[in-house]
């Protein structure tokens, strides 16, 4: 059996996803290999990694190399946690758009960001599905963790031809708070969850077979930490009668309501952490990161390996997919796949995230019904909004691209047609080398934007850098920070 991991240059998750995997005595035979495209964040990575490995006497040898087709050659499973584009492109997903006023957190799966960045991923998943079918194992699965994560799952299995499941742990960060509210142990719940990545909704909540849903606004509303924390998602509760899986910033970005108006942005988020909806946080959080690595890895060289003897295992869905594969124990997680009737008042093309059971005959998915009306509303523009831009991304259609930012909820509210058409070309031309699907359209979009810059007849950007920006961190203060969140 061989695991691939995509994207290996992400430090923390692909050391910890190993962790995860190595873990599972019936998986240390895994054949493993590492690729990305940035070599120094590769070598640094395998080396930890295979540190780890020789430290608890395991003695797999990493392929570690910049050569995708080589890494995929007969993998069974294909981890995927690549950024395209990388921080470079990140910046122009976050900072174009405020010059429209447009103010993101994270700006990874809808709104103006997710939309751009759906339009890079889109093109190179297509080229690594068409590796996968060539080189990899004939029944390989591909367990997808980039972003944003419906579209990239729905153009993989629709229009790459490669079995996906899209995996992402919002839904059990949700889980802990609300068992923490209820002031239950987690485990003494049963949720079903279900929706769309980042818009799903705990639709029940169940100890010893009772519903507990009605007893969640006041649970939140009284507690000192989240009623400060979570305005958006409480908010949402009060007026949907459901509590969403994403985070205050995640979940502000994706609605219409709560980031339109700069002045009143700061009502509904919280500072003490990006993601309660910090503009720009988790760039912020990323490039300082980022700055962190490259200049402490020498120090992460001299602290203890990781053990793998389950103590350091954590919950991603990765691991325990591939366990319940192979090993024939049950796993439940909730899980990104074609809806296929699944969630019957969404289309059956689309992707939802709903709960999936993994045992040795394969991923069964229970028939969850009807969402509650309002929920399905919700999740039903956000569709129309991914179906677009998917195929956009897929067929380079510019108008098609404008319209799904026109139709996408924040944008929309903020922004009328021209300064949409005008905000997307600049983000094209930005970020050509990351589109070539777009690259003859980029062309002639340039060409008219510097006659029309020349004329003057741009639409003035605004003097808007965002409603709540907090200065990035030194590398000093990055460290500190780490350290104290670990005492923690």
């Amino acid at each position: 059996m061989k695991v691939c991991f995509i994207g290996a240059g992400s430090l923390g998750f692909t050391r910890q996803l190993l962790t995860d995997i190595m873990s599972v005595p019936e998986l240390r035979r895994a054949q493993i290999s590492f690729t990305d495209i940035n070599q120094q964040n590769l070598e640094m990575v395998t080396q930890l990694c295979q540190r780890d490995l020789e430290a608890n006497g395991i003695k797999t040898k990493i392929q570690s190399t910049t050569n995708r087709r080589e890494a995929f050659k007969d993998a069974n499973y294909v981890i995927n946690a690549v950024r395209v584009g990388g921080l470079e492109a990140f910046v122009g997903d976050i900072e174009i758009p405020l010059k429209y006023g447009v103010d993101q957190c994270v700006g990874d799966t809808l709104c103006i960001g997710g939309i751009m960045y759906g339009q890079r991923t889109v093109a190179a998943m297509l080229d690594f599905c068409k590796d996968m079918k060539e080189v990899c194992a004939l029944d390989v699965l591909h367990l997808n963790y980039s972003n944003p994560n419906a579209m990239v799952t729905w153009a993989c299995n629709h229009y790459g031809g490669v079995r996906t499941l899209g995996l992402c742990h919002g839904e059990m960060h949700g889980e802990e708070q609300i068992a923490e509210v209820l002031d239950y142990d987690h485990n003494e719940l049963d949720f079903i969850c279900a929706g769309l990545n980042h818009q799903t909704w705990y639709i029940s909540i169940k100890k010893d077979g009772i519903d507990l849903c009605d007893k969640l606004l006041s649970a939140f509303e009284e507690d000192d930490y989240y009623s400060e924390t979570e305005k958006v998602r409480i908010d949402m509760l009060r007026r949907f009668g459901y509590y969403s899986t994403e985070s205050n910033g995640h979940l502000s970005e994706y609605l219409a309501w709560y980031r339109k108006r700069g002045d009143e942005i700061l009502k509904w988020i919280d500072l003490s952490d990006w993601i309660n909806g910090e503009t720009g946080g988790y760039l912020r959080e990323c490039r300082e990161e980022r700055n962190w690595f490259e200049t402490d890895f020498p120090r992460l060289l001299s602290e203890p390996p990781h053990k793998y003897d389950g103590s350091n295992r954590e919950g991603e869905h990765a691991s325990y997919i591939i366990e319940a594969l192979e090993t024939r124990r049950q796993y439940r997680g909730h899980f990104n796949i074609v809806n296929n009737g699944c969630i019957t008042n969404l289309p059956d093309d689309c992707i939802v995230e709903v709960p999936c059971y993994v045992d040795g005959n394969g991923i069964s998915i229970p028939k969850v019904g009807d969402l509650p009306l309002g929920c399905a509303a919700i999740c039903n523009q956000s569709v129309s909004v991914q179906r677009m831009a998917v195929k956009a991304a897929v067929t380079g259609d510019v108008m098609l691209l404008k319209q799904a930012a026109l139709l996408d909820p924040l944008t929309g509210a903020v922004c009328n047609p021209p300064e949409v058409w005008q905000m997307v070309d600049e983000m094209l031309i930005a970020q050509v080398q990351w589109l070539p699907q777009y690259k003859k359209q980029i062309e002639a979009i340039k060409k008219d934007w510097d006659k029309a810059a020349s004329q003057n007849k741009l639409i003035p950007p605004k003097d808007y850098k965002g409603a709540a920006r907090l200065q990035e961190r030194t590398v000093a203060e990055r460290r500190a920070f780490r350290q104290n969140m670990e005492e923690e």
